[in-house]
């Protein structure tokens, strides 16, 4: 999966390093995340289209326009998102070293996919990260019905001692998105009636009757406030379009993102960190579960145990995403490497909740 998307978004005009960053992010996605959330290798049809008409600069000459000890301000050039937020994440890795806490904005940027693994960066070098951005307008003020406000997501990644892995936030700020909507109505399937409404702001559970209708936030007026926030830390903060107007030119996206490091040790000791740390984890997974058979589990847990689970047996690609894949590979000229499993469940289950694995549909 890596060496072709690699390969595809190479003869597509990224350079090397842009190719290995945006495969290396959509191959996580794919190992974490449900294949209806949208953000695996179904993502290459996006950089193509967006690629091919300038929307996306290959190449694109980053260059960074404010810099303090703390803080800097990078300018993406209508680049790559994965590729911008991955430069602003370790520069806020590299000052928070020297200051404690860094934080590194970007402007005029693209689709930066998914937070937790640009959170998970700073995690990786032993910080607390922080990602988050701003996105197209799906969500409507509290008490409204137009939507203004992007899912604006967030990722927070905090590392743990002995080879542990860190516990990681990542989640949108609606119940869910288009993607996992569209999952169901092609498998025939309601929706939890919190997910969206109607244009006109009646609850249904028709997927396709709230596809143009607003997402809900998750925790209803708390979500669309911490939208707004996020809104005002990224796009207003940065220079980028916010609200209704970012992510809507097709030809410019003008997306913002901001990181933050944390260095633990600018605050305690290292090894009291992590006994503070792992103390607190304790008494979160011995809380008594509702239901026997489903553990508490740790913020990212349930993603990385389907990545392991995946890397043992394979990545569901449904079959939709993979023969556009095959007529993108031959519109191309690049070799289609990817081979078909038998693995996968036939079954069509609604997605699980509570984090655990869905079954694919039919069509996987």
């Amino acid at each position: 999966m890596r060496g072709f998307a690699e390969t595809v978004l190479r003869a597509l005009g990224a350079t090397g390093e842009e190719a290995r960053i945006n495969a290396d992010g959509v191959v996580t996605a794919s190992l974490w995340w449900h294949p209806g959330q949208g953000q695996g290798l179904e993502k290459l049809f996006r950089y193509a289209r967006r690629m091919r008409n300038g929307g996306i600069k290959p190449n694109a000459s980053m260059r960074w326009v404010r810099e303090t000890a703390a803080t800097a301000l990078l300018d993406a050039d209508m680049g790559l998102g994965y590729v911008a937020a991955r430069r602003a994440m370790d520069r806020a890795v590299e000052k928070a070293r020297d200051t404690g806490v860094a934080m590194v904005a970007v402007r005029h940027s693209n689709h930066f996919g998914i937070a937790g693994y640009h959170a998970r960066r700073a995690a990786d070098a032993r910080l607390i990260g922080v990602a988050m951005t701003n996105a197209g307008a799906e969500m409507a003020p509290w008490g409204a019905t137009r939507p203004v406000l992007g899912t604006n997501p967030w990722g927070i990644a905090v590392p743990r001692g002995q080879g542990r892995d860190p516990i990681m936030l990542d989640m949108a700020l609606t119940q869910s998105g288009k993607g996992m909507m569209r999952w169901l109505q092609r498998a025939g399937l309601p929706m939890p009636e919190h997910w969206a409404l109607t244009p006109d702001g009646a609850c249904t559970t028709d997927p396709a009757a709230a596809m143009d209708g607003p997402l809900l936030p998750v925790g209803d007026y708390k979500g669309y406030g911490l939208s707004l926030v996020t809104d005002i830390l990224t796009g207003v903060l940065t220079g980028s379009l916010f609200g209704g107007q970012v992510f809507q030119d097709d030809l410019d996206y003008d997306v913002a993102h901001t990181m933050i490091a944390i260095d633990p040790d600018a605050f305690m000791s290292r090894p009291r960190f992590e006994e503070r740390l792992e103390r607190l984890v304790g008494e979160v997974l011995a809380a008594p579960p509702i239901e026997p058979n489903r553990p508490v589990q740790l913020p990212g847990e349930a993603e990385q145990l389907r990545a392991r689970e995946r890397l043992r047996r394979g990545v569901p690609v449904d079959r939709r995403t993979a023969v556009g894949l095959g007529e993108l590979a031959a519109e191309l000229n690049v070799p289609f490497s990817l081979e078909t499993a038998t693995a996968c469940a036939e079954r069509q289950d609604a997605p699980q909740e509570c984090g655990h694995e869905p079954s694919p549909n039919s069509e996987s």
